[in-house]
């Protein structure tokens, strides 16, 4: 049959209203940083998108210093309710500004709009609404009758999801009282610049939240400065190293959450299509560029030659192109540093003896572009069923027995989610607790809800965001 094609759909760029330059958040104003200032790219084309003025070390300082006064002043002494109502007031304008912070999401990340318009803006809103419904109840969240707001909470986040993964550490920051100094990534800053705008809109007293531009320096800064009371990082098992080492003994509060080698695990009995399905959300969402990404397909040996047939006829289907474009399956990856780290393990697969398949695929000559790609007749003792490769890049491995199953996911330093494919409830209850992940998934993968709480064990980090769980980070209890 001749392949359907789709007429191009672009998203205008224009509705992202791009300004020329961006300056930090401090105390409530938009002002320069004493650092360098930088220039943004768009991924998919290598176009400069904006200027970024970064911060240096006195802005750090300022930052805190008035993240300290508005923690000792209005913010800790305002009841629940009313902290509740500027959370509430935050999220209504990130659904209102949706459709401007998905397209400067994509401009600034390289993903498709698609999910950038209908996973990442909706659950950023959607985590705000949540914990705004916490705010005046914290009595009961099973943190004791009076938890108290631990201070100044320093929080990192990556560059892979970055307006959500400010809210996942903003909003239960807010409600639970505490002030904030957050540092996005330097290659995606924008859109937490823009919540800035938002969060200034929405009349928080001044200081509450500080948003600061820039590079590892201005991390390292907020992590070693003495009057803040806890840091939150997402990002690479590494740096969370780093972190750890640099916070033990000075009494900082810390939650981590770091890298992942997901095993999704198919069993014979599995609904095939289904589990097609989940195989392609769990590797090539947003490029392969998520922690929990399921980057290990084990597949039960009676059923590999047919499954790995299916997710191929699958493969030739998605559609690589340019992230505005409301048809694209897989965008552009983040930058250049992280393409050469995908191209680097991939080739190491192919010289360990894996065997590498990529569906025929036209990719733009400029931008960072990686094919989707899968490899068979990988070994545990490849790197690429190892490593973290954070890319669109699928390593297949077969078991015959549930023991197998297990043993082989839990064959690795990391331990932030599983998924498991099979029509046996007990199965899948048996599986989960014997997986060594903090999020396991039946019969679906990368499904997220501000309600459930998410983190990892070993090298994936330790404590947990999301739902109940995710207040005590931010309460002396």
């Amino acid at each position: 049959m001749p392949a359907f094609e789709y007429a191009p759909a672009p998203e205008s760029r224009e509705i992202a209203r791009l300004k020329p330059s961006y300056q930090i958040f401090v105390n409530g104003k938009f002002r320069d940083g004493t650092g360098e200032a930088i220039k943004t790219i768009n991924p998919a084309d290598e176009e400069p998108l904006a200027e970024v003025a970064e911060a240096g070390p006195s802005d750090v300082d300022d930052a805190v210093k008035a993240a300290r006064k508005a923690f000792d002043g209005p913010w800790s002494a305002m009841s629940g309710a009313e902290r509740g109502k500027y959370l509430f007031r935050i999220a209504r304008a990130i659904q209102e500004r949706g459709r401007e912070l998905a397209v400067l999401e994509s401009l600034d990340n390289g993903k498709p709009i698609r999910e950038s318009r209908d996973v990442d803006i909706p659950t950023a809103a959607a985590h705000f609404f949540y914990y705004a419904g916490w705010a005046d109840k914290l009595g009961y969240a099973g943190h004791g009758p009076a938890p108290r707001p631990i201070g100044v909470a320093g929080q990192i986040i990556p560059w892979n999801f970055p307006l959500l993964m400010a809210a996942w550490k903003i909003a239960p920051a807010l409600a639970t009282g505490n002030a904030v100094v957050l540092k996005p990534a330097e290659t995606t800053p924008l859109s937490a610049l823009v919540l800035a705008e938002i969060i200034a809109e929405a009349d928080l007293p001044p200081g509450v939240v500080n948003v600061l531009a820039g590079g590892p320096s201005i991390g390292q800064a907020i992590v070693e400065h003495p009057d803040i009371d806890k840091i939150a990082f997402t990002g690479s098992t590494e740096v969370g190293k780093i972190i750890q080492r640099t916070t033990a003994g000075t009494g900082k509060r810390l939650t981590l959450e770091l890298g992942g080698k997901a095993a999704n695990i198919v069993f014979d009995d599995a609904p095939l299509d289904q589990a097609v399905e989940g195989i392609v959300n769990g590797i090539f969402f947003n490029q392969g560029q998520v922690c929990c990404a399921g980057s290990r397909l084990l597949v039960q040996e009676t059923i590999a030659d047919e499954l790995i047939a299916a997710l191929q006829r699958r493969l030739t289907t998605l559609r690589v192109g340019p992230p505005l474009d409301k048809n694209t399956d897989v965008g552009a990856i983040n930058s250049a540093a992280q393409l050469a780290r995908i191209r680097e393990l991939t080739d190491a697969g192919e010289a360990e003896g894996a065997t590498r398949w990529s569906p025929p695929c036209d990719l733009p000559e400029r931008g960072f572009w990686f094919a989707p790609t899968v490899f068979t007749d990988v070994s545990q003792a490849h790197r690429i069923a190892q490593e973290e490769i954070f890319g669109p890049v699928l390593s297949v491995l077969t078991f015959r027995t549930p023991d197998e199953a297990v043993a082989k996911a839990n064959n690795t330093p990391y331990g932030l989610s599983a998924g498991v494919w099979t029509e046996k409830g007990s199965r899948i209850l048996s599986m989960a607790n014997r997986l060594r992940a903090g999020v396991v998934w039946a019969n679906t993968f990368n499904r997220f809800d501000p309600t459930a709480p998410f983190g990892g064990y070993k090298e994936s980090g330790f404590g947990r965001e999301g739902g109940r769980h995710g207040l005590e980070a931010y309460l002396d209890v």
